[in-house]
């Protein structure tokens, strides 16, 4: 798929991993509240809130009504503010960083170091801004699952794109075609590993072998960084040197 970064896949494997130790909890619980302080907290109403809850579907419903709750100021919580953060990594690729902080001090300096120690820089906002879409994507598993009627179904309601990618078929849609497309994936029974509005690079930069290894060590501590939420980026590594480093 044209712009589709490395890092989409990569993180959703890391994602499987990430859930084990209770990370993408505490991630998702800080996006669950602050889903619900800027859109109320009817899912049905809010389809931030919609999205989130469907992604903390394996999460006790304790833990996701307590989030919601904390967000809509029916329970005390802490505040967490949106900021978004440019720069550039090794081999000149750029990186995107959404991240929830109660304490933007803290968080810009910790994510400045992260990224001087591993070869990148913290730049000016819109420096790489420019380089990237909102785009919706839907990810499908493929068992069980004929392309041709998938492709019928998205292309039908609203999508733009539909292309295979490993073990799951990536529908690209227009963020206002986003809802729409998940809902009749969803209508038809099909197998959705995720659903999300994300950033999209128009174009990628392929990553040389020597560069491939610092991308990926300086992607992994920007993730590992406890106010980061979600990272973009418009690397590209080749197939052979993506198996090298995994062997």
């Amino acid at each position: 798929m044209s712009g589709h970064s490395k890092w989409h896949s990569i993180k959703h494997k890391k994602a499987r991993v990430d859930a084990q130790r209770g990370k993408v909890f505490t991630r998702l619980i800080k996006e669950l509240t602050v889903a619900a302080r800027m859109g109320g907290g009817d899912p049905d109403a809010n389809s931030r809130l919609r999205t989130a809850t469907a992604k903390a579907a394996n999460m006790p419903a304790d833990n996701i009504e307590r989030a919601i709750k904390k967000g809509t100021g029916e329970l005390p919580g802490v505040s967490y503010e949106e900021v978004t953060y440019e720069g550039y990594g090794p081999g000149g690729v750029a990186i995107m960083i959404d991240a929830m902080t109660d304490n933007k001090n803290r968080t810009v300096a910790e994510i400045r170091h992260i990224m001087s120690k591993n070869g990148g820089n913290l730049g000016a906002n819109g420096c790489v801004a420019y380089m990237f879409h909102k785009k919706g994507i839907v990810m499908v598993e493929q068992e069980g699952v004929d392309e041709d009627e998938l492709m019928e179904i998205v292309l039908d309601a609203g999508a733009e794109d539909m292309a295979s990618e490993e073990e799951q078929f990536v529908v690209t849609t227009e963020p206002a075609n986003f809802e729409p497309v998940r809902a009749a994936v969803e209508d038809q029974g099909f197998p959705i590993a995720n659903a999300e509005l994300t950033m999209v690079p128009d174009n990628t930069v392929k990553v040389v072998a020597k560069d491939a290894q610092k991308v990926l060590k300086l992607m992994d501590a920007l993730e590992n960084q406890d106010d980061v939420q979600n990272l973009y980026s418009n690397f590209d590594i080749p197939e052979e040197v993506l198996a090298q480093l995994e062997a």
